[in-house]
């Protein structure tokens, strides 16, 4: 069953102060998709470090993702071992090859991210895909 996949990226963006990239990532929320325990756990990180959430808006943050996204997908050891691969072949970081190997797992056709390479085809079933950038 194709879908798609969300990098914490897109999801941060829909707390954003930037309007259209905000209305933009809660649209395609909206629409539904799969996450991953590694883009829950970046989107944690991120909220403590950089956003200064406290903890309480952190759990609250994450759990408002989960309603809207409940298909969460976990960090096996396939999955990592398979995220690996994929960051070497790819030239991703580790942890967008965690992402990505998620992806595949729970058979996604479109990854949306803003970090990754836009249009860049995994294993000739994924797509990455930038959902600010304009298309022709």
């Amino acid at each position: 069953m194709p879908g798609s996949f969300f990098d914490s990226n897109i999801l941060l963006y829909a707390t954003s102060d930037d309007v259209a990239k905000a209305d933009r990532a809660e649209q395609l929320i909206r629409s539904g998709g799969t996450i991953s325990i590694q883009v829950l756990n970046e989107i944690a990180n991120v909220a403590r470090k950089k956003m200064r959430f406290s903890w309480h808006r952190t759990h609250d943050l994450l759990a408002r993702f989960r309603q809207l996204l409940p298909i969460v997908v976990p960090v096996t050891l396939e999955i990592h071992e398979a995220g690996l691969v994929l960051a070497e072949r790819y030239l991703l970081s580790v942890y967008d090859g965690m992402i990505v190997a998620a992806a595949l797992s729970s058979g996604c056709d479109t990854l949306w991210s803003e970090d990754m390479q836009d249009g860049l085809v995994i294993d000739g079933r994924l797509t990455v895909a930038n959902p600010f950038r304009a298309r022709m």
